[in-house]
């Protein structure tokens, strides 16, 4: 039998994302996917919603709710928001109330030794008995089917909602990793911009998400896109509507994705010759929610003439992949960051 005999603790996997939460239970694969926001009583502080719940009160609450994003960047910014978050979501993915899980997280390659211990504390007091770590892009390329225990090198980029996180892999290490705090909120926040300067319109964040899932490219499109967006008009204060393309668009994104571009060539610039060379042949893998922005391989290979492709389940990839570590644990231990307690 492959790893450790399953315990009925029912381990998990939490991919704790500034866009969104999965939740892996061992034995049982994805029981969360849920938006990363909570809704709390402005007053006293209690939950009154989480997940897709609370994010349809976004833009939408009166001032006696407070809706809140607790990671910003990929990390806790808001650390009472996010533990009442975890707890709600381990509550509903744990059967027992009397055992509690070992739980695996996963963090950004970056991770500052205060941030990657406020995600641990949190998760502590969400009812975890014990925390591990796991950097994104090394869950990911696991969750993507690579064979990060092979001597040939791969390379994986993981693009999340608040950051994008490079990885090279090799005999079950990293040997390469970097990572910045752009994601798929940078991208929604240049396109808010755009249409403010612009059009003097001011919309909503998920108006903005709306737009860059409709239109939203990283190279040119065969056959451009148009979509009407609809805002309030700044000047005047009304509601109004203006027609975008994918063009504008695509020059709105531009900035965002050139930090991104050059943080991956900055990735394959500090590999060894060897494992360079391994890249060559074994290409890059993209994953997370904003792998899917339309292009993006192709704008990659263009760059870095890299062969790129996306992962065949890019927005699950880190989750599988850290899920992967908790069915298998003491064979893919060796991938986990080192405890700090």
């Amino acid at each position: 039998m492959l790893g450790r005999l399953k315990t009925p603790s029912r381990d998990l996997a939490i991919d704790l994302g500034t866009a969104h939460t999965l939740v892996y239970e061992s034995g049982q694969g994805i029981v969360v996917d849920e938006p990363s926001v909570v809704a709390l009583d402005a007053a006293t502080g209690d939950l009154l919603a989480a997940g897709h719940d609370a994010k349809e009160m976004l833009g939408r609450a009166p001032g006696r709710v407070s809706v809140v994003r607790p990671l910003v960047g990929g990390v806790i910014s808001d650390a009472d928001a996010a533990e009442r978050m975890l707890r709600y979501f381990i509550a509903r993915s744990r059967p027992s109330r009397l055992i509690r899980p070992r739980v695996v997280v996963c963090v950004p390659a970056e991770v500052t030794g205060v941030e990657r211990r406020a995600l641990e504390d949190a998760a502590m007091r969400a009812g975890a008995r014990h925390v591990d770590v796991i950097e994104e892009a090394v869950a990911a390329a696991v969750g993507a089917g690579l064979n990060v225990q092979a001597t040939q090198a791969s390379m994986v980029v993981d693009i999340g909602g608040g950051t994008s996180d490079v990885a090279v892999t090799s005999l079950g290490g990293v040997v390469r990793s970097r990572s910045v705090r752009l994601g798929g909120h940078e991208l929604d926040d240049a396109i808010a911009a755009h249409l403010k300067n612009e059009y003097a319109l001011l919309l909503g964040e998920r108006t903005a998400e709306r737009i860059k899932l409709d239109v939203g490219s990283a190279f040119p499109l065969t056959e451009e896109l148009t979509c009407e967006v609809r805002g309030r008009d700044l000047i005047g204060g009304l509601p109004r509507s203006v027609t975008v393309t994918s063009v504008e668009i695509r020059r709105a994104l531009e900035p965002t994705l050139l930090a991104i571009c050059d943080t991956v060539r900055a990735t394959l610039d500090a590999c060894p010759p060897e494992l360079a060379g391994d890249i060559l042949d074994t290409g890059i893998v993209l994953t997370g929610g904003g792998a899917q922005l339309r292009g993006l391989d192709v704008r990659l290979h263009h760059e870095l003439a890299v062969p790129v492709r996306v992962a065949a389940n890019p927005a699950n990839a880190v989750v599988l992949g850290a899920g992967t570590c908790v069915e298998n644990y003491d064979l893919m231990r060796g991938l986990l960051m080192p405890v700090t307690r």
